[in-house]
């Protein structure tokens, strides 16, 4: 069976990106990353999630104490007022670039053929790490830097998600069986949700127009007090 490293932050759509991996044949490997990220809620459901899809994981632990993102200095706000053209506070600096090394390595020593990574250009927060020209150029330099793309044997960025609304791809997920009930999307680690940051907001969007009721916030016994 051809393998994959899958990254897998313990969020909707890297659960989704997984069994999408799954569902295409792939045998998967996944990378959960202990970044110094606020809290590890998110790392303890990205381990539940591979055990759940039945998959080998590994959790990479790394510091980045230069810091620079409200997800790495509990002194900033997770919370931001965006404009048309700004980057919020919670981008962490060159973190999908630093994520795929460690993944194109883990690929390379392993065999695997491709990098799954749960990237969406659409519903997100504007991080330039998400745009389709970072990963086409990603590509090419992952091609031109390893001994698998000088043999001519590529390995691919796989980016599943990366033109879909949430809600598609929730709507996809719950196709898949993604167990949404597991995921974490919160940039704070609380015992629930806290209804306001960016991604508790695109979350809540896109459960909302796919028309479904979050499992996460039924499992928990609570609605989101919305706040815009």
């Amino acid at each position: 069976m051809k393998k994959a490293v899958v990254l897998l932050s313990g969020g909707l759509d890297s659960a989704t990106t997984l069994y999408v991996a799954q569902h295409r044949g792939f045998e998967c490997v996944c990378l959960i990353f202990d970044y110094g990220q606020r809290h590890r809620k998110e790392i303890e459901n990205a381990r539940t999630i591979a055990h759940k899809a039945h998959c080998a994981w590994q959790i990479v632990k790394i510091s980045l104490p230069w810091k620079g993102s409200s997800l790495l200095d509990r002194k900033m706000s997770v919370h931001s007022t965006p404009t048309v053209h700004s980057i919020p506070l919670t981008y962490v600096p060159a973190r999908n670039i630093i994520f795929l090394s460690f993944a194109l390595s883990c690929a390379e020593a392993i065999g695997a053929s491709g990098i799954f990574i749960g990237a969406n250009a659409i519903d997100y927060s504007g991080y330039p790490d998400c745009r389709p020209e970072f990963y086409q150029a990603f590509v090419k330099a992952a091609g031109l830097g390893t001994k698998t793309g000088a043999q001519g044997r590529p390995i691919k960025i796989i980016t599943p998600l990366i033109a879909k609304t949430k809600a598609e791809i929730i709507k996809l997920g719950m196709k898949l069986g993604v167990p949404y009930a597991l995921t974490w999307s919160c940039y704070k680690g609380a015992k629930a949700p806290c209804g306001v940051c960016d991604s508790c907001k695109f979350r809540e969007k896109g459960f909302r127009e796919a028309g479904v009721r979050d499992p996460l916030i039924r499992k928990l016994g609570f609605e989101y007090v919305w706040k815009d």
